[in-house]
């Protein structure tokens, strides 16, 4: 009697149906696999592309002193403290997944100002900003790196040149301005076009910046003299003004 072999698949189906369960196993693979990366992207840190180097912008720009005012909010969230911003002093950046800010700016805790080292992560297309390290750099001095240099073994030594172009000599200049065009009546605007000459000193807790200032208003050129002091809570006031004729 010959063996029935209807039970029996022949070789060609039995290939087919290896090949589906092994394309349906593969499919499966892959699928689990994609889910893994996703979750895995999600949590990587982010990829470093770039060096880091000096912001586009200026450190006293609105959207620098914004990713500051950022970090120090987020860290008084995390850190349940009670920062209060007070300024930039440095702004830098890496290109990454985005812009990874390096900033290193001025807060006041327990009224005395310190310095902070701060990163910040953006991805503009996403509206993505997240604070990735807030720490102390030292303590701020109340004043700046041009008057300190005049200020010798604890003495006033008198007034002493300062490079124009100091940060806070800008910022001494540009609050004379405000100052004045709040003081005028006119209704055109000064314009600080250029500081000529700067000289600082220091005595006691106050530093003293007398400028030179090449101002525009409208069409019309000036040069003012201005006398601007700053105490040790780092407030800058215009003391003197007058136009110089020479």
């Amino acid at each position: 009697m010959r063996a029935s072999t209807s039970s029996i698949p022949n070789s060609s189906s039995f290939s087919r149906f290896s090949l589906f369960f092994f394309l349906l196993f593969s499919l499966f693979a892959l699928r689990s696999s994609s889910g893994d990366c996703s979750r895995f992207h999600h949590h990587a840190p982010m990829a470093t592309l770039g060096g880091v180097h000096d912001s586009q912008g200026s450190q006293n720009s609105l959207e620098i002193e914004s990713l500051a005012r950022f970090a120090v909010d987020e860290h008084n969230k995390k850190q349940n403290s009670l920062l209060e911003f007070a300024g930039v002093v440095r702004a830098q950046e890496q290109v990454v997944s985005g812009t990874l800010h390096h900033l290193t700016l001025e807060a006041i805790e327990a009224g005395e100002k310190k310095l902070y080292e701060a990163k910040v992560w953006v991805k503009p297309w996403l509206n993505f900003k997240e604070l990735q390290e807030f720490k102390p750099a030292g303590v701020a001095s109340p004043f700046t790196s041009a008057d300190l240099g005049v200020k010798k073994d604890g003495h006033n030594s008198g007034w002493q040149s300062v490079p124009a172009h100091d940060p806070q000599v800008q910022d001494a200049a540009n609050h004379a301005i405000r100052t004045i065009q709040q003081r005028s009546n006119s209704l055109v605007p000064y314009v600080l076009h250029e500081v000529a000459d700067a000289k600082a000193e220091v005595i006691d807790d106050i530093a003293k910046f007398n400028l030179l200032l090449k101002v525009k208003r409208g069409d019309k050129e000036e040069k003012l003299k201005v006398e601007v002091h700053k105490n040790n809570q780092g407030e800058l006031h215009l003391n003197q003004m007058e136009q110089d004729h020479s």
